[in-house]
């Protein structure tokens, strides 16, 4: 990493290289070419790259977004955003997912490889259940397949999987007025509402499907300050004992 800095490269690049040969490891020992991932636990900090600023929607924004997404003429851009942001997922996660990774009986959408080289489950509420249902719906009415080694989102003219939702998404942001949105804000918007609604950072991590809780102490600011609250309680504990 430091020899392709002292090469020039941007530092993002660099990151990306990192994280690429980190992740052809993973699968390596997935696929039983080697024992172990040799940087498996070591910590390995990226160079500054001049990052995104989180962004988090608030309600009125997400109404505009899914307003805005509702009139487009891309058929599965609203379901997309909106499972987006009903799951937390990776765009990357539900665009390329199949209808055979989603076991409704267990309310789970699996995921084969995530970015960090491993399986995981994302959990399915039930409005995002509605949600796929109304996607499968919208498939058959444009006699798209919907068998299980279908994609969920396959693009009729093509019959495959869309590389990208991306310009379709950009057309619906700037009709919604947020034109500093990407879709990766979706997952942040997602964990955000987790934690003002009273999840944990150990939920949040599981939900998100980190492997680390570090990834998740991003959010950390988000969560109000419930320490002293939570001092409280052991003073009162202590002062209703009787003496």
């Amino acid at each position: 990493m430091t020899k392709q800095i002292q090469q020039k490269y941007k530092p993002s690049t660099v990151n990306k290289h990192a994280g690429l040969l980190n992740r052809m490891l993973n699968v390596a020992v997935e696929w039983e070419y080697l024992e172990k991932n040799p940087f498996d636990k070591a910590i390995i900090k990226k160079f500054p790259a001049g990052d995104h600023v989180q962004r988090f929607l608030a309600a009125d924004e997400i109404r505009r977004l899914l307003s805005a997404c509702s009139k487009e003429p891309h058929p599965y851009l609203y379901s997309f955003v909106k499972l987006l942001l009903l799951t937390g997922a990776r765009s990357s996660e539900l665009r390329l997912c199949q209808w055979s990774d989603i076991n409704l009986t267990k309310s789970e959408l699996y995921i084969g490889l995530s970015k960090n080289g491993r399986s995981r489950r994302i959990i399915l509420s039930n409005a995002a259940i509605h949600e796929l249902r109304s996607v499968k719906e919208k498939s058959e009415s444009l006699g798209t397949p919907t068998m299980a080694s279908n994609w969920v989102f396959t693009n009729p003219k093509t019959q495959l999987p869309y590389t990208s939702m991306q310009i379709a998404f950009a057309k619906a942001r700037k009709t919604a007025r947020l034109n500093n949105v990407r879709i990766h804000d979706l997952r942040h918007t997602f964990a955000s509402l987790l934690i003002n609604n009273g999840a944990s950072i150990y939920e949040v991590q599981k939900l998100l499907g980190h492997h680390h809780v570090s990834m998740t102490e991003r959010y950390a600011h988000l969560f109000p300050n419930t320490l002293k609250d939570r001092a409280e309680i052991i003073a009162s504990s202590l002062l209703n004992v009787p003496e």
